[in-house]
């Protein structure tokens, strides 16, 4: 079908931000498997998210993780990306890999640990001032794995405190986004383990706390469109982790389990105003590739995202608003699937051939000799992956 210019103007302007270790060796907590032609600096994982960029069009900014992603000169990394036709993005925090962080970070018993928690968070806001970063993101591995383990209040009473030291030091134009995962590596119970928390932290900090929704860090049947639909409500959604799961969270393609998920969080993003650039929502990939290529896999997962936007942006939304209201159960119903079952690729495909772009991105990079290219140059060094 053709696309309505009105869906497409609103496509123009839409960004998915890759994450630097998508492009890295990653797995399961049973193996990492290495590959070909993976990057060994944060020079060579910009290059690779360039790429993807290059053929979509979508992936304008890399998210960096720290301390992976360390380097003496952040003025020139910045300046290398933009020579690639990309930006430094969200800066993400990391206090799950020291052995201090054991029982915790900024939720851990001991003040000291605590300070180191918190100091790692000022390491981040300086570099954010160095790369020109609005968010700094946190994502926290604290919980207890056993009942009796730690004390549940006091570590919500320690985080509290953790967070607003860190929240006072957000210069004027910077965001504090605060993720959640229900479960993982803490099994018995974790500090940040749903969306009501993590509102509830950033509700007491300010303006300036928001709260990071990871699509894959939910119980399963969990209605992730309707916590989509409520911190949009509450001026509280700051940025998105697109990834699928299956069971547990593994980080999957985008679109991969459930398309028809992904559609109905794309529909609630469009109708809660997410996609107008004063909502302030970012999104962003979180994805590991662990068996398929790094760079192909993040040019499908940005597509994904951009097929379905498409389709949610077709809604007929006076029709289902008229449906709703007249208890039109079927109706309703109707408009959505319409949507859903629309076929944009075509258009979409037509489109980014208007632009410049390759028509099938994924075609173009097969074609391309990329990966060829860097499965010949990187030889040597030492692979970047979780913890470099």
């Amino acid at each position: 079908m053709s696309i309505p210019t009105a869906v497409l103007t609103t496509l123009e302007q839409q960004s998915i931000e890759l994450p630097s270790w998508a492009f890295g060796n990653s797995g399961t907590r049973f193996k990492v498997f290495t590959t070909p032609g993976t990057p060994r600096t944060i020079e060579e994982k910009l290059a690779d998210a360039a790429q993807v960029n290059a053929l979509t069009g979508l992936a304008p900014s890399v998210a960096l993780h720290i301390p992976w992603d360390k380097v003496d000169d952040y003025a020139a990394l910045a300046k290398y990306a933009d020579g690639l036709g990309v930006k430094l993005g969200t800066i993400n925090s990391n206090t799950f890999q020291d052995d201090d962080y054991k029982f915790g970070s900024l939720t851990h018993s001991d003040p000291a640990v605590r300070q180191k928690a918190v100091d790692h968070m000022y390491e981040c806001l300086e570099i954010m001032n160095m790369t020109g970063s609005r968010d700094l993101k946190i994502w926290l591995a604290d919980g207890t794995n056993y009942p009796g383990q730690g004390n549940m209040r006091s570590r919500q009473d320690w985080l509290a405190e953790s967070l607003r030291k860190v929240y006072d030091r957000l210069g004027e134009d910077q965001r504090m986004v605060l993720e959640y995962k229900f479960f993982e590596p803490a099994f018995y119970h974790t500090d940040v383990p749903d969306w009501g928390t993590s509102y509830v932290h950033c509700a007491a900090l300010g303006e300036k706390a928001k709260v990071c929704l990871d699509t894959g860090h939910h119980a399963p049947g969990t209605n992730i469109e309707f916590i989509v639909a409520q911190l949009l409500r509450l001026g509280k959604l700051g940025s998105f982790d697109f990834n699928s799961r299956f069971y547990a969270d593994d980080d999957l393609i985008v679109g991969a389990a459930d398309p028809f998920q992904l559609f109905r969080i794309m529909t609630e993003v469009v109708r809660g105003g997410g996609l107008e650039p004063a909502a302030g929502v970012a999104f962003m990939l979180d994805q590991c590739h662990n068996i398929e290529g790094k760079i192909p896999g993040q040019i499908r997962s940005v597509l994904n995202v951009q097929e379905m936007t498409a389709r949610a942006l077709l809604v007929d939304t006076t029709a289902l608003d008229a449906a709703q209201n007249a208890g039109d159960v079927l109706a309703a119903n109707a408009v959505l699937m319409d949507a859903f079952y629309t076929d944009v690729r075509p258009g979409l495909a037509e489109w980014r051939e208007s632009r410049g772009l390759p028509a099938d991105p994924m075609a173009a990079f097969a074609a391309s000799g990329y990966q060829e290219h860097i499965n010949a140059e990187r030889q040597g060094g030492h692979q970047a992956g979780w913890g470099a």
